[in-house]
């Protein structure tokens, strides 16, 4: 027998097993509704089995807890009907629940089909469990109440299941109690109080026959097995709630994954406008709609004056503020009816629908300066300003939709040529320009596969020896019919065209090539090679460079990358990330043009380079003026205090020589030493051999070791 201090943690189990059997229940009722029959019915099985062992569980501990006057007892026979009533409770509930399709419906009649069932399995359990009393009395009213319970925490758990669209998981996934489960379970709880306090037992007389049973420890520990398997049944419902919820993530995830990549395909990722692709689609349908009329519709090409020195000056978050909020004006100004898009860079396109013919249009362009002319705020940088080039091209007067974008392109280059900040409408002759430059594109993709790409080699010299200490390495394309060709006019061609990268990694692949060939005849040449931004924005730059060195079997020591100034500080970030995984591949690193941007000295001192290149035009003017001869002398002496070497670049006279030797440059670089070679010449050159058959003109006056280490001639204060 039960003693009456127990009687509480009994009551109290037998709360805790009600709310577990709600929550396996809950889960239950919305997992058998699955699309998938095989996991439906299968959880309808298996909920009906969990749940009608812990609401028999739940009836039978507080049976044994509640105010039973004397000894009691309870059959085998007894206790298997009480969980079979249970059982066919719950999977009635079950079925009904997926018997219901309509939401609606669900919502308002399954709460009264579960308060019923239950309340029937709870008075059948009541009146059948214990054996050793007789049935007194039943109070209709607690029997009512019970229901109306049910009733109210059912419909309160459906209505946050269904009606408020509520799962039992977390915002992360992870499973949650939420109000609806514990309505329900403390719902069931106190039903079967209720149902206890309305039924009165009294004790069978003593001249009963005795049956086979269990006391009420028996009934304890059976209903405590039973706890046990729900608990069991609810780790089953945690474990299918957290792969649910996986699997919905994945699912969004896969669906945004899906927006994104549509986003991307269509929209320009920084401004939010349309790109190229979603144009010429708008392009279509505008033409579908406006028809062949006369002036029907205008583009208009612009792209941004002066905007790379606000990118160098300020940064590339800077420049991406100024493109955003042109972005912005540009939607503002075309309204609804037509479209503007951002195609790369600076350059943005605007289709105006009927624009009222070319003074229309020309109204339209006129707006687009003044618009794009007002200040933009540069995060803690103040305002600056920028003007645009317009170029505009009608549809049909300027030819055929296909052709109206690289005609509007045509008049733009046409606009920004006159000096910038103006407009232009296409005209015939300009579509000789945009044909050379299609035809030179043409050209050069086949100068790629057909090896017309040559790399010409220009010596540098060390100022205090006057040895060769490496060369850099110029492109040159070696036209059939043009002859060469200098790498000014093609390789804007190929930064338009998408073609840079093909070259980049072309001229990293010869240079290695070229540097196993010298080696092999006893020559050991580092080259220098330039880098632009487009190959530094490359994942795969790095492991290519390791591939190029290690298909030729080439020291890294002998690589120099040459990155200018402007480019390096255009994202100070990327770059110092690229300079960073090209140091540690062994390779040198090099600043050049320097003087011509805006360097920051903090990330100079930060950036792994090993020299500096100053730029031609203060070599040029360091005879005559004294301004770029401070300026060289200050470069020179801030190199030396970070740690780098200083080459001087366009060296042309010996009297700039001589002043860059008393200020101490390191290594020279010009016209004055030898002018850009083939590589053949350049080995016989470096060899000191005088028999080459070259039309190449250059000295080996610094190869003597008779220059003075400072020229008597250079003013002592910069000695």
């Amino acid at each position: 027998m039960i003693d009456v201090e127990s009687r509480p943690l009994l009551l109290l189990l037998a709360t805790l097993v009600s709310l577990l059997t709600a929550g396996v229940l809950t889960h239950a009722l919305n997992t058998s509704r699955s699309r998938d029959g095989l996991v439906g019915w299968g959880w309808v099985l298996a909920g009906a089995v969990a749940v009608g062992t812990g609401l028999w569980s739940t009836q039978a501990l507080g049976l044994v807890g509640w105010r039973l006057g004397g000894p009691q007892q309870f059959t085998f026979h007894s206790m298997a009907l009480a969980w079979c009533a249970n059982f066919a409770a719950a999977a009635a509930s079950l079925l009904a629940a997926r018997a219901l399709r309509s939401q609606r419906v669900r919502q308002r009649v399954l709460p009264w089909i579960l308060s019923l069932i239950f309340a029937v399995a709870i008075g059948v359990t009541v009146r059948v469990l214990p054996v050793g009393s007789e049935l007194a009395a039943w109070n209709v009213g607690w029997a009512l109440a019970a229901v109306a319970l049910l009733g109210a925490s059912t419909s309160f758990t459906i209505w946050w299941a269904y009606a408020g669209g509520r799962y039992w998981t977390n915002a992360d996934g992870a499973p949650a109690v939420t109000p609806g489960v514990a309505a329900l379970g403390i719902g069931l709880s106190c039903a079967h109080a209720l149902a206890l306090q309305g039924t009165r037992f009294r004790p069978m007389t003593a001249d009963m026959p005795s049956i086979e049973a269990v006391d009420a420890l028996g009934l304890t520990v059976a209903a405590s097995v039973g706890a046990l398997a729900v608990a069991i049944a609810v780790l089953g419902a945690l474990f299918d709630w957290h792969n649910r919820a996986h699997n919905r993530s994945l699912a969004t995830s896969l669906d945004e994954a899906n927006i994104q990549l549509r986003r991307q395909a269509f929209c320009d990722p920084l401004t939010n406008l349309p790109n190229r692709l979603l144009f010429e689609d708008r392009l279509s349908q505008t033409l579908q709609r406006v028809g062949r009329t006369p002036s029907a519709m205008a583009v208009l090409f612009i792209d941004l004056d002066g905007f790379k020195p606000i990118n160098d000056s300020f940064g590339h978050a800077a420049g991406d503020v100024v493109l955003r909020e042109v972005g912005a004006r540009l939607l503002e100004l075309v309204g609804q009816a037509g479209t503007a898009a951002r195609i790369g860079g600076d350059e943005f396109l605007l289709l105006v629908p009927q624009p009222g013919g070319h003074d229309g249009a020309a109204a339209v362009a006129q707006q687009l300066l003044q618009v794009l002319a007002q200040p933009y705020k540069l995060p803690n940088r103040g305002e600056v300003k920028l003007s645009c080039s317009i170029g505009i091209a009608m549809f049909p007067e300027h030819g055929s939709t296909a052709k109206l974008i690289a005609n509007a392109d045509a008049a733009m280059y046409a606009a920004k040529r006159t000096g910038g900040s103006t407009y232009a409408f296409f005209e015939p002759r300009m579509d000789l320009d945009v044909r050379e430059q299609v035809e030179m594109q043409n050209e050069l993709r086949l100068a790629l596969e057909r090896g017309q790409l040559k790399l010409y080699y220009q010596p540098k010299i060390h100022g205090a020896t006057g040895q060769v200490t490496g060369v850099e390495a110029l492109i040159r394309w070696d036209h059939p019919t043009r002859g060469l060709i200098s790498p000014e006019l093609f390789i804007p061609v190929a930064e338009r065209f998408g073609l840079i990268g093909h070259i980049g990694n072309w001229v990293i692949e010869e240079a290695c090539r070229q540097i196993r060939q010298w080696l092999d005849v006893g020559l050991r040449m580092r080259v220098a090679l330039n880098l632009s931004m487009h190959q530094l924005r490359q994942d795969d730059l790095v492991p290519r460079i390791r591939r190029a060195l290690d298909a030729h079997r080439v020291d890294p020591a002998l690589l120099t990358f040459e990155i200018t100034e402007s480019v390096a500080m255009e994202d100070t970030q990327a770059t110092m990330r690229s300079f960073g995984h090209l140091a540690r591949v062994g390779a040198s690193l090099s600043i050049d043009d320097f003087g011509t941007g805006y360097s920051s000295l903090a990330y100079l001192r930060k950036l792994p380079a090993r020299q500096l290149k100053i730029d031609r035009g203060f070599v040029a003017d360091i005879e005559h003026s004294t301004d770029a001869l401070a300026v060289v002398d200050a470069v020179i002496k801030l190199a030396h205090a970070l740690g780098l070497k200083v080459v001087a670049e366009g060296v042309e006279t010996e009297r700039q020589r001589d002043v860059l030797l008393g200020l101490r440059c390191d290594e020279l670089q010009g016209y004055l030493f030898a002018r850009p070679m083939p590589a053949r010449a350049l080995t016989v050159w470096a060899m000191k051999e005088d028999d080459v058959d070259t039309d190449i003109q250059f000295s080996h006056s610094l190869f003597q070791s008779d220059i003075p280490a400072v020229p008597s001639d250079i003013p002592s204060a910069l000695q």
